[in-house]
């Protein structure tokens, strides 16, 4: 094993994060010394860990030299002065700034001027929890995320007197530990809590709108575009006590920035106690740990099916009818549609409205599709109603599209429907960061797909369903709803065209 570049590390807070923080170092072949003001605490700590261990063991993960060696590694402290010869402390306790700047102006009174302390902070600012230290050149933010041991990425974050060196160091002890560090500037959110404002942030106005429901937003986001979990069952898990503060913390920490606004939708049910699985009822209830899903709608019994008209101007128009003709519709080429014909819009960023509005259709017979992620790459299709849409349309559309068995999600009329709302917010925050140049766009991609679980990196989505598609959705999404949220970022209007992942750096 590699020697430590900390061989004694110290670690202030034996919760959940400190724990996990203490087993990673430990496998790692420090000696880790846990100290928590609260009586008892640093020993539970420890036989925790040491349990969690012990099961590995008893699967055949580890063996039994490593299960003792390990445990020998951690021990308890009652005092903080007992981390007097640490060289590297590492603090995880309540995200409250006063108590974190008084646990560190002890630890420094305690610890060598040249030892470096760090805070395991995922919402406050290093650069203020170091205000009042007499080095702050040797303290960093180092953000590892729950459950330690298997979420493999930490951000390392330098406040405006760090010393880069240390940064460095902190990166390979992270590489020693087995995980992988990602650079940030000492931003609102940092890297990973700051990218995650679009999935979810865009998921609740999408549900404050009325458009659709809670299970059927994360099913469609699961089953088009890829992602683990919705994003309600991913508030679910991480408990809104947690998620509602970070993003009302990021919010005001950007003065207000419209694309971070907070929905009352999460305050509501943070206020009534419905934070999550934990407590057993979130968006979802829980029984048993499994959460308690509502049906999938029926698919409508349809004696005949109309004729189809497609709109000429349809994203996809070739696969849409392609994809019709392989359902088996009735498929009419004029250039208008018949009085009878169901009517099939494609638009990327505008409503049905606005596009039946444009092209004088009847509204009464006009429905559209999302095909912004093309139809052969997903496993749902999500048709979208107009106000004026007559329920023998809506029916007929979704027999229809669902006639080969794929999943079919029928939603409410929006700008950019569902998919699209969604994919083209994250994307143009995550084009933000690097416009802003929060980290480097390597480490946007590293730490959103380890951090948040995405299919793919933030850039790499907006490569694979194109920048410049994206851009159009933005645009026209601004134009219906006149909000400064939807502004395509500077950097994905110049980078569309070349590429967002690229390797090349700017100068």
């Amino acid at each position: 094993m590699t020697t430590p570049i900390y061989p004694l590390v110290g670690l202030v807070g034996t919760g959940a994060m400190g724990r996990g923080i203490a087993q990673i170092a430990a496998q790692g072949g420090c000696q880790v010394l846990l100290f928590d003001a609260h009586s008892g605490a640093a020993e539970a700590a420890r036989s925790a860990v040491q349990a969690q261990w012990q099961r590995l063991q008893d699967k055949g993960r580890i063996t039994e030299e490593q299960l003792h060696a390990w445990t020998a590694r951690l021990q308890p402290v009652t005092d903080m002065a007992a981390l007097k010869d640490c060289r590297l402390v590492v603090e995880a306790i309540v995200e409250r700034l006063d108590i974190k700047q008084a646990v560190f102006a002890q630890l420094e009174a305690v610890v060598a001027p040249d030892a470096v302390l760090v805070s395991n902070t995922s919402s406050l600012s290093v650069t203020q929890i170091a205000a009042s230290l007499q080095h702050p050149e040797r303290f960093a933010g180092l953000h590892f995320f729950n459950p330690v041991p298997l979420m493999k990425v930490v951000e390392v974050i330098a406040g405006l007197k760090t010393d880069p060196a240390i940064c460095t160091a902190l990166a390979q002890a992270a590489r020693q530990w087995g995980h992988q560090p990602v650079q940030a500037q000492d931003t609102p959110g940092f890297i990973v809590n700051h990218a995650g404002r679009g999935y979810i942030t865009e998921a609740l106005r999408i549900v404050s709108e009325g458009v659709a429901d809670f299970a059927t937003i994360d099913r469609i986001l699961r089953d088009q575009v890829g992602f683990r979990l919705g994003p309600f069952e991913l508030l679910d898990l991480t408990a809104l006590d947690v998620s509602h503060p970070v993003m009302e913390a990021i919010y005001r920490q950007y003065y207000d920035e419209p694309r971070f606004r907070p929905n009352v939708i999460t305050a509501q049910r943070l206020a009534g106690g419905m934070v999550g699985k934990k407590v057993g009822q979130g968006f979802y209830r829980y029984e048993g740990g499994v959460a308690q899903l509502p049906p999938e709608p029926a698919v409508p019994c349809v004696a005949s099916l109309p004729p189809v008209w497609v709109s000429p101007r349809a994203t996809r128009y070739a696969e849409l009818c392609q994809l019709l003709r392989d359902l088996g519709a009735q498929l009419e080429t004029g250039a208008t549609p018949s009085a009878q014909a169901l009517i099939v819009v494609a638009p990327l960023g505008w409503d049905v409205t606005s596009a039946a509005v444009a092209e004088q259709l009847d509204a009464t017979r006009a429905l559209g599709i999302d095909l912004l992620v093309e139809d052969s790459a997903t496993r749902r299709r999500v048709l979208v109603t107009n106000p004026a849409t007559c329920a023998a349309m809506r029916d007929a559309a979704h027999a229809l599209f669902a006639r080969d068995g794929k999943a079919v999600s029928v939603v409410r009329d929006s700008a950019g429907f569902v998919t699209q709302r969604v994919l083209a917010t994250i994307v143009n925050i995550a084009a933000d960061m690097c416009q802003q140049r929060i980290c480097s766009p390597q480490d946007l991609e590293t730490g959103v797909t380890l951090g948040l679980g995405y299919p793919l990196g933030p850039l790499a989505m907006g490569d694979r369903w194109g920048p410049e598609r994206l851009v159009q959705v933005l645009r026209h999404m601004q134009s219906v709803y006149g909000d400064p949220r939807y502004r395509p970022s500077p950097w994905l209007h110049r980078r569309g065209a070349l590429g967002l992942s690229m390797g090349h750096a700017e100068v």
